[in-house]
């Protein structure tokens, strides 16, 4: 759930390859509900189609819920465990047959079906599922944890009709492990692959998430932030990707790392998905006290705010100290994408800077350690008796034992430095928590945005992303625009700007807390004015 607030920038997640044959059998081996392979049926291929299309296509009979799972699990076969092995699914769903006909069942009896119903969907794997799969954050200490109930996440997927088709790969533990770790990478599932270009990062922690959806394994996921965990392998990967307020979206039930900055979000390849997803999955969740102040500012149907005219009349700042001037090809692609916004009609501050933001320093990852520690003991304890570990210096403990197949590449000295970490009630936990929001809400966002009148903000999400490094762990990619609104809580929205060199750029649209209808009448307005999405053509590496 988070990007790197430890090293380059606010927890910037990326992926490395698996160097080893003998990961890649382990791998294998470890797939504890392997699906048997399927040849892919001849209906029409649904590569690169969003939940829109795969809609139409079962209202009018084109599709059926089981054919699009059928289609899927080949795709996820020939892609994922065969041809570039890009590792993205952990496990598919062994009933997600049975559930897929349940929906065509309930289709043709006439019964009312929703935006999802029948839609395959991958989730994260450190979003739990009361069912024959496994909840595990990547790591093979969870390895045979089956949560005893459905998270919110889960819960209102079912709720609307979506057949949950697998878990995807991730950083381990969300990158949280470790300050040198390689974003992607997971003890349980290897390393991912960007389907852009194989020999690239995925970015992180929601890396299988982001390439599962690039690579067609299905029009929609599910993934989870702390610091860019969403955004962040939504703009590597060539899709819209969205973190909303803290608070929109229940956390219950999901592998935590930060109670002041986790949430789960949607990633797909349309503005307009995302916003069919989102609104499956607010409302005030019974076992998340954050979801309490959703009441009255959420919505069931975000659709509703799309607007191809949406940037008219609106002000829009740019920001420009530290989130730009890192990667010339990027900021030519921003300096287009400000053109296309005044043209569409938005009045453009420019600069609309946030140097609080650069004094934040270490003051967040002090949080994050504190809340790891309070947060996944909490976790843990939630699984009940049966848990297969029960605190996180027990995490430790097991990574230690297992180090050779746990720690190959990097350690844990983030587990450990939180574990050192005293109760939520101490003062530097406070004074840096403060700090924090003061940096980048009071004297942040809400200070340039008051004071320029401002919709949204924008800046590119980061640059293109890094090659796969086992050795040094992450790098590369320039100054991410992941930390404000990670910090503050607030809404972030991310939509492919282009190309660099076949690698995805996106622009993020940032505002305050509750703007998500704002944001996604912003972007959904630039998405149809620069049609700047390209689907990945899984090249063994950047063009030259």
């Amino acid at each position: 759930m988070s990007d790197d607030a430890l090293s380059r920038r606010a927890f910037v997640a990326t992926s490395a390859l698996l160097a080893a044959t003998k990961l890649d059998k382990t791998k294998a081996e470890r797939r504890p509900n392997d699906t048997p392979r399927i040849t892919p049926p001849a209906a029409a291929p649904l590569d690169d189609l969003t939940i829109t299309d795969l809609q139409a296509g079962l209202t009018s009979g084109q599709y059926t819920a089981r054919s699009l799972v059928e289609q899927y699990l080949a795709r996820i076969d020939s892609l994922d465990r065969k041809g570039p092995t890009l590792n993205h699914v952990l496990e598919t769903n062994p009933d997600a047959l049975t559930l897929a006909d349940q929906r065509d069942a309930e289709r043709k009896s006439g019964k009312p079906v929703g935006p999802l119903h029948g839609i395959p969907i991958l989730i994260k794997d450190n979003i739990d599922t009361a069912d024959r799969m496994h909840t595990s954050a990547g790591s093979l200490a969870l390895a045979t944890s089956t949560p005893p109930r459905d998270s919110w996440v889960a819960e209102r997927l079912r709720a609307a009709g979506a057949v949950i088709l697998g878990k995807t790969n991730l950083s381990e533990w969300a990158n949280i492990r470790s300050t040198h770790s390689s974003s992607g990478w997971s003890g349980r599932g290897g390393q991912g692959k960007n389907p852009y270009a194989l020999d690239r990062n995925t970015s992180g922690s929601s890396s299988g998430s982001g390439g599962a959806v690039a690579a067609s394994y299905c029009a929609a996921a599910i993934g989870s932030e702390t610091d860019g965990s969403v955004t962040s392998p939504s703009a590597a990967c060539g899709l819209v990707g969205i973190k909303p307020t803290v608070g929109l979206i229940g956390r219950s039930g999901i592998i935590p790392i930060s109670h002041s900055q986790d949430t789960a979000g949607p990633m797909a390849r349309t503005v307009r998905d995302v916003a069919l997803m989102l609104g499956a999955l607010t409302g005030v969740d019974p076992r998340d006290a954050a979801t309490n102040a959703s009441a009255g500012k959420s919505y069931t149907d975000y659709t509703r705010f799309l607007n191809a005219n949406g940037l008219r009349g609106a002000r829009i700042g740019v920001v420009r100290e530290t989130f730009m001037g890192y990667s010339p090809k990027t900021d030519k692609l921003m300096e287009q994408a400000i053109d296309v916004i005044k043209q569409a009609g938005a009045t453009v501050v420019d600069p609309a800077n946030l140097p609080g933001v650069a004094k934040i320093g270490d003051a967040e990852l002090e949080v994050l350690l504190y809340e790891l520690k309070a947060d996944m003991n909490a976790y843990l304890e939630s699984l009940g008796p049966n848990a297969p570990q029960k605190t996180l210096a027990d995490l430790i403990r097991f990574n230690d034992e297992h180090a050779s197949e746990e720690m190959p590449y990097f350690g844990q000295e983030l587990f450990i430095e939180a574990q050192k970490k005293g109760p939520l009630t101490d003062s530097r936990y406070k004074t840096a928590r403060a700090k924090c929001l003061r940096l980048a809400r009071t004297e942040g966002i809400d200070d340039v945005m008051s004071k320029h009148k401002l919709d949204a903000l924008i800046a590119p999400t980061q640059g293109p992303v890094w090659l796969i490094d086992l050795v040094n762990g992450d790098g590369g990619g320039g100054g991410s625009f992941t930390q404000p609104a990670a910090v503050a809580g607030y809404p972030h929205i991310t939509v492919p700007m282009g190309l660099v060199q076949g690698l995805p750029v996106g622009i993020s649209f940032v505002a305050r807390a509750w703007s998500e209808p704002t944001l996604l009448k912003l972007a959904y307005a630039y998405e149809q004015a620069s049609k700047a999405r390209r689907p990945p053509t899984f090249a063994q590496t950047a063009v030259a």
